[in-house]
């Protein structure tokens, strides 16, 4: 099991430190929160400017423990429409 953020696939320093920023600080609590309520949770601290439709994938490839390449396109697809839609309603 990974120790460290940035022992999962997909999450480099920089998208680690964009996570502890929105409170999230190990491999647990990205896979308890969830991808979703992840991208939200940096949205709120970096603004509207946040989490783009590859970094969405890529935390949702950490908790799956591949690349996310490897996520079929229309699991990507939803889960950015859920995104898309939980940041609308604000």
């Amino acid at each position: 099991m990974a120790e460290r953020l940035t022992d999962l696939p997909n999450v480099g320093a920089t998208c680690a430190a964009r996570l502890q920023s929105a409170g999230i600080t190990t491999p647990e609590e990205l896979a308890a929160a969830g991808s979703v309520n992840a991208a939200l949770r940096i949205r709120a601290v970096e603004g509207d400017e946040g989490p783009c439709r590859s970094l969405l994938a890529g935390l949702e490839g950490a908790i799956r423990g591949i690349r996310w390449h490897d996520i079929p396109k229309a699991d990507r697809d939803r889960l950015w429409r859920e995104y898309r839609r939980q940041a609308e309603e604000g």
